[in-house]
């Protein structure tokens, strides 16, 4: 369904509570993303995920997070007949670029409260310098 959206909000979120809305999933995974003298710090948005569940890599210069989650919520009444009975399956990654400088090691991440926190150090990308190798000629 197609609906309406200001600043990547659903406008129908806060006035009806549709079960059918897409909103849970975008707010997935905001990130804010700060620069200080000697780091990059990412806190990434990331409510009602397991610590167990989130995955941080990096490959090819690229830090990947991921994140999957298996829920099932089931509510019963005093008979123990099923009022309602949902589930939710999914996974979510992000990536961003780093740079090849950066190590596995150097990499730190914490999580806490619903937030992933990482900081990447800042690594000077030095420039291939050509080197110049001359053959020496006889004559």
């Amino acid at each position: 369904m197609l609906v309406p959206s200001v600043f990547g909000e659903d406008l129908f979120d806060d006035w009806m509570d549709f079960p059918f809305t897409t909103a849970p999933s975008a707010r997935m995974m905001r990130t804010d993303v700060k620069e200080t003298d000697n780091s990059y710090e990412l806190d990434i948005d990331m409510p009602g995920v397991d610590k167990g569940d989130v995955k941080a890599e990096l490959k090819n210069g690229y830090l990947i997070i991921s994140a999957s989650a298996n829920k099932n919520n089931d509510e019963k009444d005093k008979d123990g007949k099923y009022i309602r009975k949902e589930r939710y399956s999914g996974s979510c990654s992000r990536s961003f670029y780093v740079g090849d400088a950066v190590k596995q090691d150097e990499v730190k991440a914490k999580f806490e409260n619903g937030t992933l926190k990482v900081t990447i150090p800042k690594k000077e990308e030095k420039p291939a310098v050509e080197e110049n190798k001359t053959i020496a000629i006889e004559g």
